[in-house]
């Protein structure tokens, strides 16, 4: 098993008439929606203006019942906890629910578990610990949707239990007081493909709602929530083709780049990132994985307390604590990631899916899993080996539902829940042998004969002449980009290369200057493809995403390479 290189796929260009009818936008902007399949001028102005007024959140399925519910621990003050993940998601999701229940008067405290003392989701423990300690009321977010026996377990402590969760429905669910979650097959909430922290939000409204409607004061408005929202749904890859994600971060993002939160703009900071310049991809590349940084080596809960801080210097502390562990989180995988790569690439044959176990950090499993699957496109399986029992973090390609996989093995499974294409679960050690032979044969059965090498999908070929800022301009109307709406990938042929060099630590950066017959040169600059650099064609086709680079006031065009090949080549 070796690196697969890419097969570029270049769309079908639409036909011309149909390009001519989107109205105010160039062809190249009405070729990048086409392509997304927004194929009529309605329905393409529909996707670019994402307006949303997101709704009635009473048509989620149980806010009804949570709502009753927390209005009552709020009127008899009885002790609430809001018990969350130690993602970004379940992070800002904690963040969200604490701010209005405390806004609304509630008796209110965070539990976000220890990704190694007791990993992801309910904790029957910690239930137990909660109730001896006299909290009445536990509301999940970003979790809880498999968890029926942690579910059965605190109901029997005394607890009431609400659950709030997106993640993938299990074939029970738990019987809690309300389980608000629109996957649910009888919910009637427009969108089922909200983050945990959307999910959350939405209970936020209904209670604000709820409240005002007993003319009683909030002082908090939804706007104040946007910010927690943008990151978290940007941070758990929530589809941005769907309106009300991309709404939602469309508004958050404004309250970002306000920066008025003190953990926010501290962490602009750190990531030196300029307030009012903030972007999805900001949020995607910069501030998602600083805050996951905290749940993956330390606790989540340091996250948790820099958004929550009320003052900058408190925040600024607690940034730059989240940026060292950051950098160690970086280190950390770097290696790892090296280390399963030797053993793959020292196996024999072409398994359909790589399953590595080994004495790994837990928070850096998932990250090495989706490397390697990036790298090999093949499904990955990495195991934090424990004394009895082991934990796995899972990620996968579009060809194989990992999580569905995953459900054919519950017999051999502790617990396991996820999407599509990642997935966690936990196994006992002597179930390890007959689970990794049957995920396996599942994957055999299911990728054999299938090409497996990544594909690029390309919009469209453009012309040198064509790349402009005047683009640029356009192109930021698909914003915010991300997860099932990507930035648009183009294609220019045949540039020759005048200047070639490795940048960044070890190299592993391309930065290339690219001729233009009568026109300045293009700057270019590719991320992990500094292997081209001993064998640089003189004239090269590449794949790109095309973006304004800033450095010292001068804003200039430059190619984001996503790859490169020599001219002509396929």
């Amino acid at each position: 098993m070796s690196t697969l290189s890419k097969r570029w796929i270049v769309a079908t260009p639409a036909p011309s008439d149909i390009l001519e009818s989107y109205p105010n936008m160039g062809p190249i902007l009405a070729q990048v929606l086409y392509n997304r399949g927004f194929t009529d001028a309605v329905s393409a102005e529909h996707f670019i203006d994402a307006k949303s007024d997101l709704g009635d959140p009473y048509q989620m399925l149980g806010i009804n019942q949570a709502v009753h519910r927390v209005k009552l621990a709020i009127k008899r003050r009885e002790p609430i906890v809001v018990y969350g993940d130690f993602d970004a998601d379940g992070v800002t999701s904690t963040t969200l629910l604490m701010q209005t229940l405390t806004a609304l008067g509630a008796v209110v405290k965070p539990y976000i578990p220890h990704r190694v003392d007791e990993g992801y989701g309910l904790n029957s423990e910690a239930l137990l610990r909660l109730a001896r300690e006299g909290v009445k009321l536990v509301i999940t977010v970003d979790c809880g949707i498999r968890s029926v026996d942690e579910v059965e377990d605190g109901k029997a402590a005394g607890l009431d239990l609400i659950v709030t969760d997106h993640h993938t429905i299990g074939p029970e669910i738990p019987k809690a007081l309300a389980v608000i979650n629109p996957k649910q097959a009888n919910c009637k909430y427009p969108e089922d493909m909200l983050a945990g922290v959307g999910v959350a939000f939405r209970l936020a409204d209904g209670l604000i709602r709820a409240v005002k409607a007993d003319r009683k004061e909030v002082k908090l408005e939804l706007e104040d929530l946007l910010d927690l929202v943008a990151i978290g749904t940007v941070a758990d890859l929530a589809p941005m083709n769907r309106t009300e994600n991309r709404a939602l971060v469309r508004r958050g993002l404004e309250v970002i780049n306000r920066a008025n939160r003190p953990g926010v703009r501290a962490l602009l900071e750190v990531a030196g990132v300029k307030p009012g310049m903030v972007n999805a991809m900001n949020i995607g590349f910069a501030l998602g994985p600083r805050i996951n940084a905290a749940g993956r080596l330390e606790s989540a809960m340091i996250a948790y307390h820099l958004l929550s801080a009320q003052d900058y210097s408190t925040a600024l502390r607690l940034a730059e604590q989240l940026q060292g562990l950051n950098v160690k989180r970086q280190d950390l995988t770097r290696e790892a990631q090296d280390e399963v790569r030797t053993w793959v690439e020292a196996q024999s044959g072409d398994a359909p899916l790589i399953f590595a176990s080994g004495e790994f950090l837990p928070g850096i499993v998932g990250l090495v899993a989706g490397r390697l699957t990036e790298e090999f496109s093949r499904p990955t399986v990495i195991m934090e080996r424990g004394e009895t029992e082991s934990r796995a973090s899972c990620r996968s390609i579009p060809q194989f539902d990992i999580t569905h996989a995953l459900d054919q093995c519950a017999d051999l499974l502790v617990r396991h829940g996820g999407h599509a294409q990642a997935a966690g679960f936990t196994v006992l050690n002597e179930n390890i042998p007959a689970l990794k032979a049957k995920l396996m044969k599942l994957a055999e059965d299911t990728l054999s004969g299938r090409d497996l090498r990544p594909m690029l999908e390309i919009d469209v070929e453009i012309h040198p002449k064509q790349l402009t800022e005047w683009l640029v301009h356009d192109l930021t109307r698909l914003e915010p980009t991300g997860y099932h709406s990507s930035a648009p990938v183009f294609m220019t042929s045949n540039l020759k290369v005048l200047e070639s060099r490795t940048v960044g630590k070890e190299g592993h950066h391309l930065k290339l200057k690219l001729a233009r017959p009568g026109q300045p040169p293009l700057d270019a600059i590719g991320f992990n493809l500094g292997h081209w650099i001993d064998e640089m064609p003189e004239r090269i086709d590449v794949a790109y995403q095309l973006e304004m680079n800033e450095w010292n006031g001068n804003r200039t065009l430059q190619l984001n390479m996503q790859d490169i090949r020599p001219a002509g080549s396929t």
